[in-house]
């Protein structure tokens, strides 16, 4: 692939006025900061407290020197788990996206996700865990099909531009070679509910088939408390961690349903995914699911998407 110019540093765009132009302005390549959401804070705090409590009495951004990589995937693993369960950060991450701009009726919300990435030795890395790994290369729209979708990205502990992860803001608009076309989400979903031990590294989500330059990126460095958001179609990776410490982020994703309807959203360049994902995502007002709202399975085979999205113009 050719290279691209790297940018010195993201452009970060601030906060707009209403949802609306929000996701007008993601829609188009922005990246949006947030710095000043008492509710981000406040989710800053409650996850600080819920993580502590449970890698009790290490400190949390030590975890990985005091447990074995088995024992440490598996126990990060649940607390991963129990914290995309929680009810009392599911009402704070409801509450800090109304305050974005996104109205709780007219959004759907993918799980939420508690991230760790542990500290590796180059020379001498770590056995793969799921709970602990760097996430690869990718676009999240290759994956899901979804157009529309949005990433919000916080830090909950302080990171550095060694323990964070990189966006590509030269790539918005050019295309990746990539195997999302074989990649099977219906397959994936199976096997981690049924078999997550036969699922290893580049095996959770569509990557490159080429090679990418791994200094292309451009860190994101936030303070905690601070959240961006930016459209599924940026590429972005993890920045491999050997800084000591481990990294703790939050994660989530969000789409707007009267857009989902519509299939507005983001320009699809590259992505050819066979399934379309309108099941990951639930409404925050009520949790049901975008499924359910748009009378369709989980997961809907792409060439039959166009017949979903017709229907519901027909019906609005």
């Amino acid at each position: 692939m050719t290279p691209q110019p790297r940018p010195r540093d993201i452009q970060y765009r601030p906060p707009a006025a209403d949802g609306a132009t929000l996701v007008a302005a993601l829609y188009a390549g922005r990246i949006v900061r947030y710095s000043r959401l008492a509710e981000m804070a406040a989710i800053v705090s409650f996850t600080r407290a819920f993580v502590e409590e449970r890698l009790a009495p290490h400190p949390p951004v030590e975890i990985h020197r005091h447990w074995e990589p088995a024992v440490l995937g598996k126990r990060l693993g649940e607390v991963q788990r129990e914290y995309a369960q929680s009810h009392e950060a599911k009402h704070r991450w409801k509450a800090l996206l109304a305050a974005a701009g996104l109205e709780p009726t007219e959004t759907a919300r993918d799980r939420l996700m508690l991230r760790f990435q542990a500290h590796s030795d180059p020379a001498s890395p770590a056995p793969w865990a799921r709970s602990t790994a760097t996430v690869g290369f990718h676009r999240d729209s290759w994956g899901t099909n979804l157009p529309s979708q949005i990433n919000w990205w916080a830090p909950v502990w302080p990171i550095t531009a060694g323990r964070t992860f990189a966006i590509y803001p030269q790539l918005w608009d050019v295309p990746i070679p990539n195997n999302s076309a074989q990649f099977d989400l219906a397959d994936v979903l199976e096997r981690l509910r049924t078999a997550p031990e036969t699922l290893g590294p580049g095996q959770l989500a569509p990557g490159p088939v080429v090679s990418v330059d791994p200094e292309g990126g451009v860190p994101v460095v936030l303070e905690p408390g601070e959240i961006i958001a930016f459209s599924s179609n940026h590429a972005h990776v993890g920045v491999p961690n050997h800084t000591g410490l481990t990294r703790i982020s939050l994660e989530t994703r969000t789409v707007a349903i009267c857009d989902v309807k519509t299939g507005r959203g983001a320009p699809d360049i590259d992505g050819a995914a066979r399934w379309v994902a309108p099941g990951m995502f639930h409404r925050l007002s009520d949790g049901a699911g975008l499924h359910i709202l748009l009378n369709c399975a989980r997961l809907v085979l792409r060439p039959e998407w166009q017949a979903v999205l017709a229907l519901q113009a027909h019906k609005d």
